[in-house]
């Protein structure tokens, strides 16, 4: 055997080899089942669930409540997850931004979502690398499209940060105020760690809108120092949407820090 055979032998098994990992990837992510929202065609009209989660303290985890909408969740399970102790986290990527997701010990992750009309792609990255991505059309024009939406994620477990929004005619917006005069809503308050909590509102003020985040405090961590995550969208999902996102590390509770001053023209 010539060692020019040899060289394209081994070759085709190393092709043969990353094949077979792909293929074996590309199974396992059938693993992972989302319950909601589904492949497809649908029409919100009419839905008149709430689209919050509900808070108890003292906080264990944030919970998505009984009977919230199958129009405006997240939910679904990873089967054959490993046996162990305790939460992980995996990535959920909604329409583009990349969330922290919480997993629970028996694979189950959830979280509500209030969805824009139009085309909406949601992928979930296992803690293991896997994933599945879900593609759907909401075909209802009708709905309120939230035309500016602040996201706060962040990137440790058994933390407490805040998101603050001071709009342009002065109202302060957080978890102690969470529906604004003008029209601006916070939609819970993530007392355990990643987030997120989202600011959204249907009809913004032009203006200058401040951000800022409060490192509230760590609880059970073991960490002082975490990553906020501040996502700004503004027309989501029609030609004219915009997105940037900023990243700051937050180094100990009680600090209180302007993440972002933006303008609406």
């Amino acid at each position: 055997m010539t060692s020019r055979t040899t060289r394209w032998m081994k070759a085709a098994c190393g092709v043969l080899v990353v094949a077979g990992l792909q293929a074996a990837s590309v199974a396992r992510a059938s693993d992972i089942d989302f319950a909601a929202p589904l492949n497809g065609w649908r029409n919100t009209s009419g839905d008149t669930e709430r689209y919050t989660q509900d808070v108890h303290y003292p906080a264990v985890s944030v919970q998505t409540p009984e009977g919230q909408s199958k129009f405006a969740l997240i939910e679904g399970q990873i089967r054959n997850t490993p046996k162990k102790k305790g939460t992980s986290v995996g990535t959920l990527v909604v329409n583009g931004t990349p969330l922290p997701q919480r997993v629970e010990e028996d694979g189950k992750f959830s979280r509500p979502y209030a969805f824009p009309s139009g085309s909406n792609g949601i992928e979930l990255r296992a803690p293991d690398g896997t994933r599945k991505r879900v593609q759907f059309y909401d075909a209802y024009s009708g709905k309120t499209q939230p035309k500016l939406r602040v996201l706060l994620a962040w990137d440790t477990d058994g933390t407490d940060l805040d998101l603050h929004i001071v709009s342009p005619d002065g109202v302060h917006t957080w978890y102690g105020d969470r529906v604004a005069p003008n029209g601006g809503s916070l939609d819970v308050d993530v007392t355990t760690g990643y987030g997120p909590e989202i600011y959204s509102s249907a009809a913004p003020l032009k203006g200058t809108y401040l951000v800022y985040v409060n490192y509230y405090g760590n609880g059970n961590s073991g960490a002082d120092i975490t990553v906020a995550q501040i996502t700004i969208i503004t027309n989501e999902n029609t030609p004219d949407e915009k997105s940037e996102t900023i990243r700051v590390p937050m180094r100990k509770p009680g600090e209180l820090t302007l993440v972002k001053t933006f303008v609406l023209p």
